[in-house]
């Protein structure tokens, strides 16, 4: 029996977050995801502020990278980012709401391009982050893909 898309890149998702301890201790909350797109959020807390009382870079990263994690994986593939960068464009302050929504850009083969976008709750663009994806071996969930949309 055959699912949809739709179904694949939710079911996957829900096998990542019930294990994903790091994007839950961040804060972090699963907003969004369908095939190769992902938005995740998180409010700005004390905790995540550096000592010039703006959130630390490395939390943006975190959640721009946990956002395009669950893009690329939204296909019942196990992948992995072989690398990322990121863009910071302005400060997240402690009490914003960010969002970052993350896009597939291209998938060939076991290789795929990312693109996320982190917004603040007025909608200023916070950080722009470019993840490269490779597909290893296994599944979130067993169902045989070798028909499907498997590369």
């Amino acid at each position: 029996m055959s699912i949809t898309a739709e179904e694949r890149a939710s079911r996957s998702a829900q096998a990542m977050w019930s294990t994903d301890q790091a994007s839950k201790w961040v804060g972090m909350s699963l907003d969004a995801v369908g095939p190769g797109t992902a938005t995740l959020s998180m409010t700005v807390e004390p905790r995540h502020c550096n000592g010039h009382h703006i959130c630390h870079g490395g939390i943006i990263f975190t959640l721009a990278d946990s956002a395009f994690a669950f893009a690329c994986n939204s296909y019942n593939q196990i992948v992995v980012a072989q690398h990322n960068t990121i863009s910071f464009i302005a400060p997240g302050k402690e009490g914003d709401r960010l969002t970052a929504v993350a896009n597939e850009i291209s998938r060939s083969g076991r290789s795929g391009i990312y693109d996320v976008t982190v917004t603040a709750s007025n909608g200023s663009v916070i950080a722009e982050f470019r993840g490269c994806s490779r597909v290893i071996k296994g599944q979130h969930f067993e169902e045989d893909i070798s028909g499907d949309d498997a590369q």
